[in-house]
């Protein structure tokens, strides 16, 4: 096996839903707007899901991906703790901000397992955050990382939406078809943002984590 082979498969197991970080705990204000009847069908889910690619992810999580891989390629520890403490003050809810530093600091803790140094962040650390220290350290290029970031994150929300909605294995499978094939458009779009550009406001997903965060009955964790 060469060089490219390991990180390859180092990035299958960092993007994996089996990786234990707890991140199918969480439905990211979908179990709300289900239970609303905000979305009542798998294509109604795969819009919601497609607004979140185009309009969070591509201008929020995965241009500080890229900017925390590039402050870990020179060693420059402050940019690190710039852009972690930048992307948690961005995550608009209180769920949102659990749902990043839950997972964020179940990944830190596997991190010595896995022979990788810890940065301090003096703080909460976002699961982008470690993320990206993960790729660095397994020597997955950029791109590749952004692409297995948004797999991981199509994966458990389309998991999350089988378990909440009537959705047989063929409509989920055909969803996260068609929402990987936007991948590339996504992170071409997330290589473009400028650093005052980062940033996302989606009211109606704060809406649904804010009504989440009191859900009587609910699936998943708050």
């Amino acid at each position: 096996m060469n060089t490219t082979d390991h990180a390859l498969l180092r990035l299958l197991h960092l993007s994996s839903a089996g990786l234990p970080v707890g991140a199918y705990a969480f439905s990211h204000g979908l179990e709300y707007a289900i239970e609303a009847s905000w979305l009542k069908s798998d294509s109604d889910i795969e819009r919601w899901l497609s607004m979140q690619l185009r309009f969070s992810l591509a201008a929020l999580d995965l241009p500080i991906l890229l900017r925390l891989d590039r402050a870990l390629a020179e060693s420059d520890v402050d940019a690190v703790r710039y852009w972690n403490a930048l992307i948690l003050a961005s995550r608009e809810t209180r769920e949102l901000q659990l749902t990043d530093t839950a997972t964020g600091l179940a990944l830190q803790k596997l991190m010595p397992e896995f022979g990788m140094p810890v940065i301090a962040m003096q703080g909460p650390v976002s699961f982008v955050t470690v993320f990206a220290q993960a790729a660095r350290y397994w020597q997955i290029r950029s791109e590749m990382a952004a692409i297995g970031f948004c797999w991981s994150w199509i994966e458990n929300q389309v998991n999350a939406a089988t378990k909440l909605l009537p959705m047989g294995q063929t409509q989920a499978q055909r969803m996260m078809h068609t929402l990987q094939g936007r991948i590339s458009a996504v992170i071409d779009v997330a290589g473009n943002v400028a650093d005052d550009d980062i940033g996302v406001s989606l009211p109606a997903l704060s809406l649904a984590s804010m009504h989440h965060e009191t859900q009587y009955s609910r699936l998943f964790r708050s």
